[in-house]
């Protein structure tokens, strides 16, 4: 940047890293997707072309910055897990959040009529926000996790409920949310089985778990950077960095509709919330 007497105006910038030793958060929304749904008469109470759309968007964002970690999604919005030592853009939180929502959001207009080919997408154009919240623990970080896929249950628990007394019981929309109201789980699993013979266990997992999108390896070699054994390469090393790149940018995009809230998940892949030194997401 030139140095003129005019650069002063870079004092007004505010400094905006998240502090270091911090798994980061980017967490992204849909922007009046009510509207959009009613526009494009988006199928209720789940439209798996939606859904499918949202994935592959967020597949190639996972793609496109390697030090994500982990992805994810359910109805309009998905998280993106960075390392807590990774370095991206400094860890300005404004980079960030902008990078990735206008990221999610191009690939989300580009690839629309892939999964919507006789609804040409109009203006206004869909987008997304973002914004990125820092977590000092994995323990905090799995909390966050289990928090957004608990709340993919419980929202969809009630669409599927209400949309079906809605759509099969010929109810008002008015007159299902009154009858919805102070209901608990088991309510709306009765009257799902009782009066539509739908049992909601087995319902689609995309619907009831959403998304989890991470980068799977095949053997440990792969993991631990082609070293099965002796001594671990330094994560800070600069031609380690750039093997670790390479080897995320060659690795196995999963998408899978899996429990991320008990161990077991975790316990199959500790890497992804793993340390620099190769240490589980346990330790």
């Amino acid at each position: 940047m030139a140095n003129t007497e005019f650069g002063y105006v870079r004092n007004f910038e505010q400094l905006d890293a998240l502090p270091p030793s911090n798994w980061i958060v980017v967490r992204i929304d849909g922007r009046g997707f009510t509207k959009l749904c009613k526009k494009y008469d988006f199928q209720k109470p789940n439209d798996k072309r939606a859904l499918d759309l949202m994935n592959a968007s967020a597949t190639e964002v996972v793609k496109q910055f390697v030090d994500v970690v982990l992805a994810y999604g359910q109805s309009d919005e998905y998280s993106f897990i960075l390392h807590e030592n990774a370095g991206m853009f400094e860890r300005r939180a404004s980079k960030l959040a902008t990078s990735v929502s206008t990221a999610f959001t191009a690939e989300y207009c580009m690839q629309w009529s892939t999964f919507f080919p006789d609804q040409p997408l109009e203006r206004p154009f869909p987008t997304f926000d973002g914004r990125c919240v820092a977590y000092p623990k994995r323990k905090i970080l799995r909390d966050y996790l289990s928090w957004r896929q608990a709340d993919c249950h419980i929202n969809n628990l009630y669409n599927t409920t209400f949309w079906n007394m809605v759509l099969k019981g010929g109810m008002s929309t008015t007159e299902a949310e009154y009858a919805l109201k102070g209901t608990v789980s088991s309510d709306k699993n009765e009257i799902l089985f009782s009066k539509f013979g739908i049992n909601y266990n087995n319902e689609p997992l995309i619907y009831r778990k959403g998304t989890v999108i991470f980068r799977a390896y095949d053997t440990e070699s792969e993991v631990n950077g082609g070293s099965t054994a002796g001594k671990v390469p330094d994560p800070t090393s600069k031609s380690q960095m750039e093997k670790a790149k390479k080897r995320k940018q060659k690795a196995r995009i999963a998408v899978e509709h899996v429990d991320i809230i008990r161990p077991s998940f975790w316990e199959v892949y500790p890497y992804i919330l793993g340390t620099g030194a190769g240490k589980s997401s346990t330790e």
